[in-house]
């Protein structure tokens, strides 16, 4: 029922979601680009209208009543942004618990322009032993898409060299609020 109504949603407002990779039961999502709010309503009907569950990290000042039931509901993990916490360590667990779990992470960290992606995604990936899968809003042709796999190699600059040119000929919402990341 859910599936079909997120599938339903997408339609009335003209978007199309599609995963040509195959399905893995692990993984970390690097979800890019993430320049408004809207990001996380079309990724989490997406998802959804093609049968897939994924948890999501937010910030943990959006964990109050009613909204923290909402959030824990539909996968959301809380975040400590204002202070140093091992986030990274805390999600690898979550990967050593269960086997079948997927996280979407924005690595961009903020709708802001920012060229200094966070690594966290990245990290998390590397030491809990799992792909990352690319996905994308692109805002001009209305697709979410999951459409490229890729297993860390511990080389950090020439994956990420692979992440940027994949997210290179991506139309976000606000155009001018998407950075490449420019790390090293």
């Amino acid at each position: 029922m859910k599936q079909q109504l997120a599938q339903s949603i997408l339609k009335l407002f003209g978007w199309k979601s599609f995963i040509n990779v195959p399905h893995v039961p692990a993984s970390v999502i690097c979800v890019a680009p993430h320049t408004s709010n809207w990001d996380f309503i079309v990724g989490k009907l997406a998802y959804t209208s093609l049968g897939l569950t994924a948890h999501f990290m937010i910030k943990k000042e959006w964990f109050f009543f009613p909204f923290n039931l909402i959030f824990n509901s539909m996968g959301g993990i809380p975040v400590e942004r204002s202070k140093k916490t091992r986030l990274v360590d805390q999600v690898v667990e979550m990967f050593h618990k269960d086997k079948d779990f997927n996280i979407a992470i924005t690595p961009e960290g903020t709708r802001k322009r920012n060229d200094k992606w966070k690594m966290g995604f990245y990290y998390i990936a590397l030491k809990a032993q799992v792909p990352i899968q690319l996905a994308y809003f692109d805002y001009k042709k209305k697709v979410m898409a999951i459409d490229k796999i890729i297993i860390p190699s511990g080389d950090e600059q020439k994956d990420m060299k692979e992440i940027s040119d994949y997210y290179s000929t991506v139309s976000a919402c606000h155009p001018e609020q998407f950075a490449l990341p420019k790390n090293k």
